[in-house]
């Protein structure tokens, strides 16, 4: 028998740690009556941290 180490993490941690590396949710909501869809949504999302070290994909817009 193995014993199991128990760990508590704080929230703050978590998160920290899913935004280094980045997070992706996907998901599908369908909202259907008699067989008939009525309302669909798709949910793509990616979330992670940003730094100032990462150049912005766009260029800079001076005025």
């Amino acid at each position: 028998m193995t014993a199991v180490v128990r760990r508590e993490v704080a929230l703050v941690d978590l998160l920290d740690r899913l935004l280094a590396g980045g997070v992706v949710i996907t998901g599908d909501i369908t909202l259907r009556i008699a067989d008939v869809d009525l309302v669909r949504i798709d949910l793509n999302a990616l979330i992670s941290s940003v730094s100032e070290q990462v150049p912005a994909p766009w260029p800079e817009v001076t005025s």
